[in-house]
């Protein structure tokens, strides 16, 4: 039953070095085929580990939320085509994500658009200067990605249902901040349970430290699996 989710469970690689990534993969080993790396990993060798994996067959989500100058964003996505990853996420500003779907177009990376970060309340975004509050933001950066020809967003499972609405049926909707029922929040301000995230619309759920730092890193990948199958 829970293997039909393999494949929308993203295991968050979020270790210091690439040989405690190795351990987790090999715990996991049969049961995720997706993880994802980000900042901490790949400046400690993730990079590397990430083809790595990639030319094995198994799916990467590389979380380097990209933004920058078009010309800088192209020729960034340009490399990472070539690393063979299956998911890159950038801030989803339109200029960006324009030159970033022209620079991935014939390939099959899949481009998703971070739209709010997670641990941002309203609180946060005022603090950054921002306008609007982080629903609104939500919506009005999915509705950019979706005209920039993207291949997903990244929200808070909070906001998959109304993103959902948004982008329709195709695009994936990637929510990180998931934590099974009665787990801690850490610096998560809008969490949601997987089954939950699932039902609002979510296409696929990344999880880092529920899994990551169980005792039985298997049993907790198995039972989150369990509780998608279910939804």
């Amino acid at each position: 039953m829970a293997a039909s989710m393999r494949d929308r469970l993203i295991v968050g690689l979020d270790v210091p070095t690439v040989k405690e990534a190795e351990a987790v993969v090999r715990d996991l080993d049969g049961v995720a085929s997706f993880y994802k790396i980000g900042y901490q990993l790949a400046f400690a060798g993730g990079l590397d580990f990430a083809r790595e994996l990639a030319s094995g067959g198994t799916k990467v989500f590389l979380d380097m939320k990209l933004l920058d100058i078009d010309n800088t964003v192209a020729k960034g996505v340009e490399n990472i085509v070539k690393m063979g990853v299956s998911m890159l996420t950038l801030h989803a500003y339109p200029k960006a994500m324009r030159a970033a779907v022209e620079a991935a177009k014939g390939s099959d990376l899949c481009l998703l658009g971070v739209t709010v970060l997670t641990s941002m309340d309203a609180q946060d975004m005022i603090d950054a200067g921002y306008e609007y509050d982080p629903h609104t933001l939500v919506l009005r950066r999915s509705e950019q990605a979706l005209a920039a020809g993207m291949g997903g967003i990244v929200c808070s499972a909070a906001e998959a249902s109304a993103v959902r609405k948004v982008v329709g049926p195709e695009l994936a909707v990637v929510t990180p901040g998931i934590r099974p029922a009665g787990a801690e929040h850490g610096d998560q301000k809008r969490v949601v349970t997987p089954a939950d995230a699932l039902r609002n619309g979510s296409s696929h759920l990344v999880v880092a430290r529920p899994i990551v730092g169980a005792v039985d890193r298997r049993a907790a990948a198995q039972a989150i699996l369990h509780e998608m199958s279910a939804a």
